[in-house]
């Protein structure tokens, strides 16, 4: 993708921590993920559980526990439960207290070693959890429940445990294993060989687990090797066909032809129902989304009149040297907010305030593609692979966290809609900072893998749950998380407008495709309609978007405001307005259950001015006369918004929209379900 590479200056960072902890050595010459949803597993002690589903794991002092989780909700928040449900070890290690080293991963699993001889193959929407035992050794699983029943087949290669919690988990191996027991503990005798455990959610599940216990995943990877297409293709050992679970999403982008679906085979999990697949290759195909500068329909040409009066105004007040902020995120924003004025320029054809724009844009953008900014700039850590700024290269709080790898989709993604618009604008100026654009977005974009690359591949994407996380090298309980979907979505649309920008129509391609995976997930579990059933019914009553969504958690609260800020959570997940929001709202009968649900909140005092705008903008959706006259109103605007932008917006809705919200709207100017 990048034919030029080019290398910001490197830095030793004095707070991130060190890999070699945790990853075998042989994985250490090439980037590391600092997103991933095993993160945890690098972290600190690296014993803070990881939701591998349908299963919490939590690896610590030479042992594994697996705990198939209970859900607990109220109207504020739903989280899983760990309880360490078994815990399997080895009986006379020699060292009990050594920690785990992660000897491979993928886009959709991960192999962890308990030195010296276990060898766990944790395949995300696997119903088993795999143990390889390298050289025989006596095996102990225990459970912090009572065991109430423990009934091995005649050929002792399968157990069915039964708990005083109301589990039961079958256990199988590929040779005959030896077990005694008591209340708490079961032991084996020596044995090497391969395990596989399982938690029967159902006694009717059991005949389908003994039927595809003999075919085990050991890997798998997300390939791209069709536009508009995500092929899933798990690597296995054993025999017989592959059962793998699918989440909500998968579900409703899988093709189905390739595949055959166990409606009736679930597993309960935060995300929704974990439904049983049979196959070791899946086709998704998410809908197209087809990148455009402008909006989609056109913006009413009775309005230009008025937006060219904002704009003149909003461009005259553009000045570089006024900015205070060194903050890699308010300065994105700042610079993308610009950018806005010369593609609202563009779309009616007043052309005028162009020039200003452009060179706005090139006395904010270059400092940070030279290195001459000052104060801050980006800087390569060779230790993780990545870009970290001067600010937080010593200060874990410095830009969001941005050099602990918190947000980068976020502060990268605001850069690139600058670099991309002054591109667009001024070619000879793109092809002179190409190489700089590149190596910022590949930071967060690259597809591969490898020693010879500088980052790592697709830094804040998880190609299982389809959607960023934002959280970085930070240990968290619940696990990564994400506040604001829409900053995610403007990270890929803006990497697919610097591919029109260039000409470079695989970074369309890879953009497109993220950025509608993004959507898709957006709308799946961020977004809460009245009769959604994914969550539990009381959080489902009293929220229309989650604040915060972990691995493990939903939480109704933001990082930087109370749930009753309704404004801001509504806000958090639509700024910043662009033509591509109008695809992540383009189910209206659900805008107008969120925006009727965040109405009230404005009449407490102290609401800001900006919040405020992002509200009326959806309001514009279905009445555009109403929140027209509201959004004229206002007295200021979010730091990355404008009168100019939400004018832009306004009147490029229709006076009548799809009121029944039954189709997503796609730019190919069609509905598709």
């Amino acid at each position: 993708m990048n034919h030029n590479p080019f290398t910001f200056p490197k830095t030793t960072s004095t707070v991130l921590p060190n890999p070699s902890t945790f990853f075998s050595p042989h994985l250490l010459s090439s980037p590391l993920p600092t997103n991933s949803f095993f993160q945890n597993f690098t972290l600190k002690n690296g014993d803070q559980p990881e939701y591998i589903h349908p299963y919490l794991i939590k690896s610590s002092q030479s042992s594994l526990s697996l705990s198939y989780p209970s859900l607990f909700s109220n109207t504020s928040f739903t989280y899983q439960v760990f309880n360490p449900d078994l815990t399997i070890s080895t009986l006379n290690n020699p060292n009990p207290n050594q920690t785990h080293l992660i000897s491979d991963f993928n886009d959709l699993s991960l192999t962890l070693d308990l030195q010296p001889n276990l060898r766990f193959f944790l395949v995300r929407g696997h119903p088993f959890v795999t143990c390889q035992i390298l050289q025989p050794v006596q095996l102990s699983i225990s459970t912090i429940h009572a065991i109430l029943d423990f009934s091995p087949n005649s050929s002792n290669t399968k157990v069915k445990v039964r708990l005083n919690n109301g589990q039961s988990w079958v256990l199988y191996s590929n040779s005959p294993i030896n077990f005694t027991h008591d209340v708490s503990k079961i032991t084996s005798d020596y044995f090497c060989g391969v395990i596989r455990i399982a938690v029967l959610p159902s006694s009717d599940f059991e005949s389908v687990l003994d039927r595809f216990s003999t075919c085990y995943p050991v890997s798998g990877r997300a390939l791209f090797n069709e536009p508009f297409c995500v092929h899933y293709k798990w690597e296995t050992k054993g025999w017989g066909d592959l059962l793998m679970l699918a989440n909500p999403l998968h579900l409703s982008l899988l093709d189905k032809c390739s595949i055959n679906v166990l409606d009736d085979f679930v597993y309960k999990s935060i995300d929704g129902d974990l439904v049983g697949v049979i196959g070791d290759s899946w086709v998704l195909k998410p809908d197209p989304v087809s990148i455009t500068w402008h909006s989609i329909k056109g913006v009413d040409k009775e309005s230009y009149p008025e937006i060219v009066r904002s704009l003149v105004k909003d461009v005259e007040s553009l000045d570089s040297k006024s900015i205070e902020t060194t903050s890699s995120y308010f300065f994105g924003k700042l610079v993308a907010r610009a950018a806005r004025f010369a593609l609202i320029a563009e779309e009616i054809g007043y052309l005028d305030v162009i020039p200003k724009v452009k060179q706005y844009l090139k006395e904010t953008i270059e400092p940070w593609l030279n290195g001459t900014f000052g104060s801050n700039g980006f800087l390569y850590d060779g230790l993780w692979g990545g870009l970290v700024t001067k600010q937080g290269a010593n200060d874990t709080g410095a830009d969001f966290g941005f050099g602990v790898y918190n947000d980068h989709h976020f502060h990268i993604g605001y850069f690139l809609y600058g670099i991309a618009v002054l591109a667009k604008i001024d070619p000879i100026w793109g092809r002179k900072y190409r190489p700089q654009a590149y190596s910022l977005m590949a930071d967060f974009m690259t597809l591969g893998r490898g020693g010879n690359l500088m980052y790592t591949r697709l830094r804040c994407f998880d190609l299982w749950k389809m959607h960023s996380w934002a959280a970085g090298l930070t240990e968290f309980t619940d696990g990564r998380n994400q506040e604001s979907t829409s900053e995610a979505v403007n990270a890929y649309y803006s990497a697919a407008l610097m591919g029109l920008a260039y000409g470079d129509t695989h970074l369309v391609a890879l953009g497109s495709l993220l950025t509608s995976m993004e959507i898709h997930a957006s709308q799946t579990w961020w977004h809460v309609k009245q009769d959604d059933t994914i969550y539990a019914a009381d959080f489902t009553k009293e929220n229309r978007v989650v604040g915060v969504l972990w691995s493990n958690k939903r939480d109704s609260g933001l990082w930087f405001a109370p749930a009753e800020w309704k404004e801001c959570r509504l806000g958090i997940q639509v700024l910043p307005l662009l033509p591509v929001t109008e695809v992540l709202f383009s189910d209206v009968a659900f805008v107008k259950q969120l925006v009727k649900w965040t109405l009230p909140a404005l009449e407490r005092e102290g609401v800001g001015e900006g919040w405020k705008g992002f509200v009326y903008a959806l309001e514009g959706v279905y009445e555009k006369n109403v929140a027209v006259e509201k959004i004229r109103s206002l007295s200021g605007y979010d730091d990355g918004n404008s009168l100019s932008n939400l004018l832009w917006w306004i009147f490029s809705r229709d006076d009548g929209e799809d009121e029944q919200g039954t189709g997503r709207h796609c730019w190919f100017g069609h509905y598709c379900h």
